[in-house]
């Protein structure tokens, strides 16, 4: 990361963070300050690599504010040094992913001054050397070494994607005052809540708690959203109907990426044309059937690529243009990223496989033949990643489907529609799981299920989108098949992280579910997935565990963990429908959810009942005994 105050460098970052953690808009804790990811605009992109992956750039073309999306681009990074040693006067040291301080006030840790950075006041120690002692320290202070100041920890934003600082002057004040203060922020007691907080104003006096900015208090009193974007420096007031609503620094309802992700899949049935697609990027500067030419004989010169120019230069040429004249054939339905990764992992022994995708078949668990139509270890595989947006007070989960809203809720990556966006590009291995159709339409037909518990379900569905108000209520229902899907594969993830040496947070889930009814069905199935930017996804731990007999035994002590829970009987006998609107039934913490960066719906519709007898429920279960 380097800072946009004077363009140095201020601290690491590991490129998924950029995509989970700490993506464009979000507000980064480092050593010395609080910086915030800068908006694309002030990207620099050349260090950075273009990453290919034509399905994935179909679908962000979908997204709202992105139908000018033209390429996928890796954040730049440094190239990398000889040794452990990094010139910091070198112009690589500059390369990386532009940040600015933010909050834009900061205190004192021994005057307990309350002021923003400005020049004269507060200086900017910077060490080449050490970027994690980069600070920003209070010049005036009446000490003899100027202490380094820490950020405000009090922000307002607002649910439609807008963050500012906290409003001092006017909350302290009651209201838009003459008086230019000079602030003091003074905690009383050692708990460091609100209540113990107050701030001061030395030149008139006033004072005000810090509790008075939540609650009903601080609906009352607030002023209205500025409509301001620090990661763009951008201000509209008109634009934001919406109230200021008080949020702690580092606060995880801050920001929540909105991210698409496509595994990549054997786009071609001949080798030239794999080879074309992986090595794209490269080929993409030829202009001209000479200018290939020349590429080849650097790549022979070189020694790269030996596969690709065995093949004849008009050969390749072909492919070329075959592939720019519509820059690939276009899915039909470009959304539907599930879809076609269906189709190939369902039939795979028609499958060609290549360095992204490989896939063998093996028999189901001897025990489990009734219920499971095949299962593939996913030897190889290729994750590709874009950030498309964020929200900020409401998960993209809390309004996901929702036909009214979603496009205002997201904040955008640029002040103009963007002509690229961040990818990340991971490789891994993985399980997939298919389920037998008819087993499950048996299931799912029985009176217990169909009946009582579906309609609680729905109904439960409904409260919660109406409590958020979102409309139509009842959209968005994915049905108890995908809540079964979804069960199995969060307790399955636990039993796997246990066996493989994974950590539960390096392994996700993909869901296929679809009913008989819908466009593209029927669909049941999971692929269970790790994924990672360095060899660790790699090493065949999770794929070795999915020959029959390992995965039979892994899935009956999957199931004999569901029957109980730590939480029991408070899990078991929860309810959806009650006091607090929820979408999951006997589900919690201490058995079924998972790290948010595992889940694909936010540790939502999930029952644990639908595996294993549970001890409030025994006749919903799809494994019987």
């Amino acid at each position: 990361m380097t800072s946009t105050f004077n363009r140095v460098k201020v601290g690491d970052l590991q490129p998924s963070q950029l995509f989970y953690a700490y993506g464009i808009g979000a507000v980064v804790d480092l050593p010395g300050m609080s910086v915030m990811v800068l908006g694309l605009d002030d990207w620099d992109l050349t260090q950075a690599i273009p990453v290919s992956e034509d399905r994935l750039l179909a679908a962000v073309r979908k997204q709202p504010g992105c139908s000018e999306v033209a390429r996928l681009y890796k954040p730049p990074v440094p190239p990398p040094g000889d040794g452990l040693f990094q010139n910091p006067f070198d112009s690589n040291a500059k390369v990386g992913v532009p940040v600015a301080p933010f909050p834009n006030w900061v205190i004192c840790p021994r005057c307990r001054i309350l002021a923003p950075l400005q020049p004269g006041v507060f200086t900017l120690k910077t060490d080449l050397y050490r970027p994690d002692k980069n600070r920003f320290v209070h010049s005036l202070c009446n000490t003899t070494k100027p202490p380094t100041v820490i950020p405000a920890r009090f922000l307002v934003a607002c649910g439609l994607g807008h963050l500012d600082d906290f409003p001092w002057l006017y909350f302290v004040h009651k209201g838009n005052g003459d008086c230019p203060g000079a602030l003091k922020l003074v905690e009383w007691g050692v708990s460091g809540a609100a209540a113990d907080i107050e701030v001061q104003c030395e030149r008139c006096n006033a004072r005000r708690r810090m509790s008075d900015a939540y609650g009903d208090t601080g609906r009352r009193i607030m002023p209205r959203c500025r409509g301001r974007h620090p990661h763009l420096r951008s201000f509209n007031e008109d634009e934001c109907p919406e109230q200021m609503e008080s949020i702690l620094l580092g606060a995880s309802n801050s920001w929540f990426p909105i991210g698409l992700s496509a595994l990549s899949l054997p786009a071609n049935s001949d080798r030239l044309g794999e080879l074309v697609e992986k090595n794209w990027p490269a080929l993409e500067s030829a202009s001209s059937i000479e200018t290939l030419t020349a590429l080849v004989q650097a790549f022979q010169a070189l020694g790269q690529v030996p596969e690709l120019i065995r093949y004849p230069v008009p050969e390749i040429w072909e492919r070329i243009e075959k592939k720019r004249e519509g820059q690939v054939d276009e899915p039909e339905n470009p959304e539907d990223l599930k879809g076609p990764e269906w189709l190939v992992f369902s039939q795979p022994a028609t499958v060609l496989g290549n360095d992204n995708l490989r896939l063998t078949e093996v028999a189901p668990p001897e025990k489990y033949k009734t219920l499971f139509e095949r299962v593939v270890r996913v030897e190889k595989l290729r994750e590709v990643s874009a950030l498309v947006g964020f929200t900020r007070i409401e998960s993209p989960f809390d309004f996901e489907e929702s036909t009214a809203g979603t496009e205002e809720r997201t904040a955008p990556l640029s002040r103009q529609s963007p002509k690229w966006v961040p990818a990340s590009e991971t490789k891994g291995e993985g399980i997939f799981i298919q389920f037998k159709e008819e087993a499950l339409s048996s299931w799912l037909s029985s009176t217990t299920v169909l009946n009582g518990y579906e309609a609680r379900t729905v109904q439960a569905h409904k409260r919660w989108r109406q409590a958020r108000q979102l409309t139509p209520s009842e959209a968005g229902f994915p049905g108890v098949r995908y809540l079964l899907l979804h069960s199995f594969a969060h307790a399955l993830m636990r039993q796997l992280s246990i066996n493989c040496g994974y950590s539960a947070s390096s392994i996700r889930e993909r869901i296929y579910s679809k009913s008989p009814e819908q466009d593209g069905g029927p669909m049941a199935g999971i692929l269970l997935y790790t994924a990672a930017a360095d060899s660790e996804g790699t090493l065949g731990g999770l794929v070795s565990l999915g020959d029959p007999d390992n995965l039979g035994y892994l899935i009956q002590e999957t199931l004999n963990e569901a029957e109980l829970c730590a939480s029991d009987p408070l899990c078991a006998e929860h309810d959806p429908i009650g006091a607090i609107p929820s979408t999951h039934w006997a589900s919690c913490h201490a058995c079924l959810f998972a790290p948010e960066t595992s889940c694909e719906r936010g540790n939502k519709y999930l029952d644990r009942a639908l595996l294993s007898h549970t001890v409030k429920v025994r006749d919903r279960a799809f494994f019987k005994s």
